[in-house]
């Protein structure tokens, strides 16, 4: 420990060294401080360093031998070290100064990285702060037009972190210096416009002051700001597209064309009789792989994952008559053993009854039956396989069986996602004409319960079913934002429940929101427009990973079909043996067979699913991509390659 806090100190010596990196880690919110976090970062890097020196050994041990055993690098100059640095040469002093050297060089460059990590962060939480901050406002304005204070605004919006997300959690730091710090709310804006990752937050929050400060209408102050945050969105979407285009162009270029030319090479090389094989597995079960799942991250990092809300219920003890002694029964034990007993079996007997409404709800229940079954089908196959003494012979029979077990488990997941996102698609695209239309209803004078009996008789689609169930819910006995409450839990999506939100704490305040609904209507509106353009504009990306694709299934069938059976026909009888070509007879055909085949698996799993978030901002809608060009793959090596 004393250690600890004397290399904290002798860090710490230059307070200006690292002011960039505490500023980076109060933005980002990292909940550690300057001197835990470059602690924390010593320790990553020094354990680092110590793989890397590992690594070193390994490969200067290599080399030492080879060089040993005359198959090194050959001294083409014949330089010859003086007598006084022979030692340079030994082994032992080689192999002692790649440990240093590779460690130095791990923990260095580990330990740089980790000091820019906090503010990769904070980018990443400028970017979802940006994205959220007109929604959060429009809140802030439903919220004051029912006569709310500022500083409950700020709690009311705290609370909601699952929706309103970072935004929500940058307003906590205005709950917490006002609770716990004693500041007031003045000082507690100025601080957070300070610490902010987002310019965009801290020029709101900067004005917020200047109206407050000044006496302005805050009403109004917050209505102008919801449209003109509105209206800078779509020009903030036309950027982050530019973006991810060029990140699609990125990955087809790195990641699919790269490795046809590697493979192309490797394939060439074999005939030379090297180590190609070993290479070409390392690009295709390594690079391939865990380059596209870089490019996955990437994409996730400047996009941001698929929306999800939740919310959370809070159940409220009743003391109503606590002055009145409780006396509890007992014998009733069994009773209540037998009501779970009860539920639990109704639950199985509803997922047993109806099945696909379950799998719809959740498409991951779909993987509580399709996972069983491909394990079982595959254990059936093995089974019936006779014992191969040639490995390459028993993958070649197994191939097509381990495609096929994936694609039990990935189609219907696919095709249940489906069936939920059109299904979600249907209801938000009617959302913004829904809530128009309250709001017309609702500046005549109606109230909101009013309003939903005129709408059930309104043809919206989709959405008319669900309105059809909250005037239900509400005529059994559920208030209006109780109801809405519950239509937000059965859709379960972001902006749904944003709006749920929104008009639920605006009718709290006040029966009249006409001018809040409109608002709402105005904001889902944008929503679905930038997702109407996003869609649009990423399509021809989609259709890019799809046609590269071809190509690489296409270069790869003629490799397979053409080139490689040549080679497995040529002899070496008329070859030279030290030709350059001698090694063509012991070239390994079946290896280079399986090599491509799972090439080509490979790049359509991970091309599908990164189609699917370019374009929709989500790996699980990607599936449906993946399971398309798994099924192209299996066909072309199943059936028009052996054929």
């Amino acid at each position: 420990m004393n250690f600890r806090h004397t290399l904290q100190k002798w860090l710490l010596r230059d307070p200006i060294r690292y002011h960039s990196v505490h500023a980076d880690l109060v933005s980002s919110r990292s909940g550690l401080t300057l001197g835990q976090y470059l602690w924390k970062s010593i320790r990553i890097s020094v354990l680092v360093g110590i793989i890397f020196g590992v690594l070193g050994y390994v490969v200067s041990r290599v080399l030492v031998l080879e060089v040993q055993s005359g198959k090194g690098v050959y001294n083409v100059l014949n330089l010859q070290l003086p007598q006084d640095l022979v030692f340079l040469s030994s082994s032992t002093f080689v192999l002692t100064a790649s440990v240093a050297i590779s460690f130095a060089f791990g923990a260095y460059i580990t330990y740089h990285l980790l000091l820019r990590i906090p503010r990769i962060e904070k980018n990443n939480r400028k970017v979802k702060i940006n994205l959220t901050l007109h929604n959060a406002v429009a809140y802030m304005y439903a919220m004051r037009r029912g006569g709310a204070e500022l500083m409950t605004i700020f709690y009311a919006i705290s609370e909601n972190a699952p929706i309103y997300g970072e935004v929500a959690l940058e307003f906590r730091q205005i709950t917490r210096d006002v609770d716990y710090f004693g500041s007031d709310v003045l000082t507690a804006v100025r601080h957070l416009s300070e610490t902010t990752p987002s310019e965009k937050l801290k020029d709101f929050l900067e004005d917020l002051l200047s109206v407050i400060e000044s006496g302005g209408d805050l009403s109004e102050f917050l209505a102008s700001r919801v449209r003109l945050y509105q209206e800078e969105a779509r020009f903030e979407q036309k950027q982050f597209l530019t973006i991810l285009s060029m990140v699609a162009e990125s990955y087809v270029t790195l990641f699919v064309a790269g490795p046809l030319f590697l493979i192309i090479i490797m394939v060439v090389m074999g005939m030379m009789g090297g180590s190609a094989v070993l290479q070409l597995s390392l690009i295709i079960y390594a690079i391939m792989p865990i380059g596209s799942l870089i490019f996955v991250l990437l994409i996730d990092l400047i996009s941001g994952k698929a929306e999800k809300a939740e919310r959370y219920t809070r159940v409220k003890e009743l003391n109503t008559y606590a002055d009145i002694p409780m006396v509890k029964k007992t014998g009733e034990e069994h009773l209540f053993d037998q009501l779970k007993k009860y539920d639990k079996i109704r639950i199985l007997t509803n997922f047993i009854s109806h099945p696909f409404e379950s799998f719809v709800n959740d498409v991951n229940h779909t993987l509580f039956v399709t996972v069983p079954i491909a394990i079982i089908y595959l254990a059936l196959v093995i089974s019936h396989i006779p014992s191969y003494g040639d490995p390459e012979l028993f993958i070649e029979v197994i191939n097509a069986h381990v495609v096929i077990a994936v694609l039990i488990v990935l189609v219907p997941y696919a095709i249940f996602y489906e069936i939920w996102a059109r299904k979600v698609r249907g209801i938000q695209v009617m959302i913004p004409d829904f809530l128009e239309r309250m709001a017309g209803i609702n500046r005549v004078g109606l109230t909101m319960a009013q309003a939903i009996g005129i709408m059930v008789n309104t043809n919206l689609g989709l959405l008319s079913y669900e309105i059809r169930r909250i005037k239900r819910d509400m005529d059994w006995g559920a208030n209006f934002s109780d109801a809405l409450i519950r239509f937000e839990q059965r859709i379960s999506t972001a902006s749904i429940a944003r709006t749920v939100t929104l008009i639920t704490k605006a009718s709290e305040m006040s029966g009249q929101i006409g001018e809040v609904l409109a608002i709402a209507a105005s904001d889902a509106k944008m929503s679905e427009t930038l997702k109407k353009e996003r869609l649009s504009e990423m399509f021809i990306y989609t259709a890019i990973v799809y046609l590269s694709f071809f190509v690489f299934l296409y270069v790869v069938a003629v490799l397979d079909t053409q080139f490689l059976p040549v080679l497995a026909h040529i002899g070496t009888s008329g070859i030279s043996m030290g030709g350059p070509l001698s090694g063509i007879g012991s070239v390994p055909i079946k290896a280079f067979n399986r090599l491509l085949y799972h090439a080509c698996l490979i790049q359509a799993l991970f091309s599908g699913l990164i189609a699917g978030q370019m374009g929709e901002a989500s790996l699980a809608a990607g599936v449906k991509h993946s399971c398309i060009l798994l099924i192209i793959s299996l066909v072309t090596f199943s059936f028009i390659i052996v054929t």
